[in-house]
C-alpha cells in the first residue's frame, strides 16, 4: 500500500493546491455565468475546479493534481474514466458521420440492450438528458389516463424544469408538515402555477400515498426507486411492491426515474435489484458512461402512443450516432462480474468509512448500495426519507470534503459517493487513509460532530 504522502501530496507535507483553477474560474466567468455551465457546479470548496483529463478512477486537474474521483461525472462513469471499449466504438463510429436526421443500425443495436437488460422495457426512446425524458413520462402518463396530476416526493430530483423542481431540497421551515408536505419552489423565477397539476408526499410512507391515489385523479406517481440524489436512502420494506399494486387498483402510471440507479445498481437498474417493475423507467448517466444520453421505456401499449397516439416527443440529437456507440459499448460491458467487483470493493469502502468514524467518536451514517452511498454527519440512525436526510451537518461534511480533497480524493459535497470498476483495492485503500487522516485533523478542529453511536 503506497504512503498517503506518496500518493496524494504534491511536495512534502503541503496538501494540494488548487489555485489555477480558481484563477481560470475568475477569468472564465467573463464568458460562462459563474464560469461553471451548470448550477450544480458552483460553490464547490474551495473552488469549482477545471480538468484536463481523465483516466480509470482518477481525473487531473490544472494544478497537475491527481484526484480519486467519486463524482464520477456525477455518476454516469461506471466504467470509470476513458475506458478503451469506449474509446474504440466511438473512433469507429465518428469516421462515418455525425448526424442524420434518420435513424441508423447502431441505434437499433442500441435500444435492443436496453429492452433485453430493463424489466420495464417492452419498447423505449431514446433522448438526450433525464430532466427531458422525465417531461416525457410525465406527458405519457397523463395522455394514458386522461388526468392531470402528477404525485411526487421531497427530496427527489426529477429534472430542472418548473412543473417538477419542487421540494428537491426545500428548507424545513418552508415545507409544512411532513404528512402533508408544502410544494416548495427550487429557483427563483418559476412559475406558480406549474404546482397546481403536482402533489408532494413523503417519501417511504405506503398509507398517506394510497390515501391519496384513492381520490382517483392521479395520472402518474414518479420516484426514484431508491431516494439517491438527496441520499441513498433504501425502500422500506415492503414500499414499492405496496406502491405498485396501489397504482394498479387506483389506475395511476408508475414510473421509476432511473437516470441515477439504471445500470448502476445492476444491469437493469433498480427494478431488477427489488424485484418491482414499473409501467414507465426514465434513465441517463451510467447508460453511456459519460456521454449525452437518456432513455424512456415502459410498456408497449404507453411507449407506442408515441407514434400512434398523439403523444410528441422529438428532439434533434436524439439517438445521435456517436452517442449511440457509446451507448451499445457501455451496455455491452454491464456483466455480473462487473457488479460483483463493485460490490465486494464498494462495501469494503462503506465499511472502513463506518470504522473510521467509529473510532474517531464521529456521528455518522454511511448507508446505500456499494455502486453509490451517501454520507450524513450527525444523523444517528439511517435516513428513512428527505426530512432525516435535512438533518445531516452539512458544514461539517463540506470542511470533509474539502479536506479530503486537500489529500487527493474527490467526493460531492451533497454526501454521495460514486463507485467504478476502476476503483481497485489499491484505490480503496488509499481514500482511506485520506479519511482517516482528514477526520483526524477535522476532529481535533471541532468541525465534525461527535458523540457515541453505541447503544
Amino acid at each position: 500500500m503506497s504512503s498517503l504522502a506518496e500518493t496524494t501530496r504534491t511536495r512534502g507535507d503541503t496538501f494540494l493546491s488548487f489555485d489555477k483553477s480558481a484563477e481560470l474560474i475568475e477569468r472564465n466567468a467573463q464568458w460562462m455565468a459563474g464560469g461553471v455551465n451548470s448550477n450544480f457546479r458552483l460553490n464547490i470548496s474551495p473552488t469549482p475546479l477545471v480538468f484536463e483529463r481523465g483516466e480509470g478512477p482518477w481525473l487531473y486537474d490544472a494544478d497537475g493534481n491527481r484526484l480519486i474521483d467519486y463524482y464520477l461525472g456525477m455518476g454516469p462513469m461506471i466504467l470509470g474514466h476513458k475506458p478503451q471499449a469506449l474509446v474504440d466504438a466511438v473512433k469507429q463510429e465518428v469516421e462515418k458521420g455525425f448526424l442524420f436526421a434518420g435513424q441508423t443500425a447502431i441505434e437499433a443495436e442500441a435500444a435492443r440492450l436496453v429492452c433485453e437488460l430493463v424489466p420495464s422495457a417492452e419498447r423505449m426512446r431514446f433522448g438526450c438528458s433525464g430532466s427531458e425524458v422525465d417531461q416525457a413520462a410525465i406527458r405519457l402518463a397523463r395522455a394514458a389516463t386522461g388526468r392531470e396530476k402528477i404525485i411526487k416526493f421531497e427530496g427527489h430530483y426529477h429534472g430542472w424544469f418548473d412543473n417538477v423542481l419542487w421540494s428537491t431540497a426545500p428548507a424545513l421551515n418552508a415545507a409544512g408538515p411532513e404528512n402533508a408536505p408544502v410544494p416548495v419552489a427550487g429557483s427563483k423565477g418559476q412559475l406558480a402555477q406549474t404546482a397546481d397539476a403536482l402533489v408532494v408526499l413523503p417519501w417511504n410512507d405506503l398509507d398517506l400515498l394510497t390515501q391519496r391515489l384513492a381520490q382517483g385523479d392521479i395520472a402518474g406517481v414518479i420516484m426514484e426507486a431508491a431516494m439517491c440524489n438527496a441520499g441513498a436512502v433504501h425502500p422500506a420494506p415492503g414500499y414499492l411492491e405496496g406502491v405498485r399494486e396501489a397504482c394498479t387498483q387506483y389506475g395511476t402510471i408508475l414510473i421509476f426515474d432511473e437516470v441515477i440507479t439504471g445500470f448502476r445498481l445492476a444491469a437493469g437498474g433498480a427494478q431488477e435489484r427489488f424485484g418491482v417493475t414499473p409501467d414507465l423507467s426514465t434513465f441517463g448517466k451510467a447508460i453511456a458512461n459519460g456521454f449525452p444520453v437518456a432513455a424512456i421505456a415502459g410498456r408497449s401499449d404507453l411507449m407506442d402512443m408515441f407514434a400512434t397516439g398523439g403523444v410528441v416527443h422529438g428532439g434533434t440529437y436524439n439517438a445521435q450516432p456517436i452517442a449511440m456507440a457509446a451507448t451499445a459499448a457501455t451496455l455491452k460491458s454491464l456483466k455480473p462480474s462487473l457488479y460483483a467487483t463493485i460490490e465486494e470493493r464498494g462495501g469494503r469502502l462503506m465499511t472502513g468509512m463506518r470504522d473510521i468514524f467509529e473510532r474517531a467518536g464521529v456521528i455518522a451514517q454511511v448507508a446505500g448500495f456499494p455502486q453509490v452511498f451517501h454520507v450524513a454527519l450527525g444523523l444517528e440512525a439511517p435516513a428513512r426519507n428527505y426530512r432525516d436526510l435535512a438533518r445531516m451537518d452539512r458544514a461539517g461534511y463540506v470542511a470533509l470534503t474539502t479536506a479530503l480533497l486537500r489529500r487527493g480524493v474527490r467526493a460531492l459535497e451533497r454526501g454521495a459517493w460514486f463507485l467504478s470498476i476502476e476503483h481497485t483495492d489499491a484505490v480503496i485503500d488509499e481514500t482511506l487513509l485520506a479519511v482517516e487522516d482528514a477526520v483526524r485533523e477535522l476532529k481535533a478542529t471541532g468541525a465534525l460532530p461527535t458523540g457515541s453511536l453505541r447503544k
